[in-house]
């Protein structure tokens, strides 16, 4: 019985040291990791809003919540560029989650995938640079198209679906247009 009483006190030593070293780790780290994403943010704004410069789109918010991003020409808010959202659609592993600029009437401006942990060498090309190309060969499809009558192939539309993944190919598709569509309702109720 002395054995047990020793060993979980020993066991629970060990996860109290552990407990603290990660959460100090979380904490010298915590800093670091916003910083990213905020970098990571500018630079998906810009992609999606190509010809409006960064300090030039501004965040529309409700309840401190972001509702969409809107661009201008100047930080001045002249001469409107477009507008900025996120859409989320489920995958075939993952949530895939893309930064999307369309302009006043609709058309998509530019496109960038934020996060997506799909299938390896499949579900991951929704991202993926082909060799000799600057820009992901998936979503570029996607610029002057209108965003809110989006579809794969395979559905009748446009957009060319990867092969052995129509379901990553549907999903960013699908959260396109649902994610325009709350664009506008959000827009009728700030308006």
């Amino acid at each position: 019985m002395r054995d047990i009483g020793k060993l979980g006190g020993l066991l629970l030593l060990i996860t109290t040291i552990a407990a603290t070293a990660l959460a100090g780790i979380y904490n010298v780290t915590k800093p670091r990791i916003e910083a990213q994403k905020a970098l990571e943010l500018d630079r998906a704004l810009t992609i999606a809003l190509p010809a409006a410069p960064r300090e030039a789109i501004f965040p529309v918010q409700a309840n401190d919540d972001i509702l969409y991003y809107v661009g201008y020409k100047t930080p001045e808010k002249k001469e409107l560029i477009g507008y900025a959202f996120v859409s989320h659609g489920p995958g075939y592993s993952s949530l895939i989650e893309t930064m999307v600029g369309v302009d006043s009437l609709g058309a998509i401006l530019g496109m960038k995938v934020l996060n997506q942990v799909e299938t390896p060498g499949l579900g991951t090309k929704v991202e993926e640079t082909r060799h000799g190309e600057g820009e992901p060969w998936f979503t570029q499809q996607f610029l002057r198209k209108p965003a809110g009558q989006l579809a794969v192939d395979k559905d009748g539309g446009d957009i060319q679906s990867i092969t052995g993944a129509t379901i990553s190919s549907r999903a960013v598709v699908k959260s396109v247009v649902a994610a325009y569509e709350k664009l506008l309702a959000d827009r009728v109720k700030q308006d």
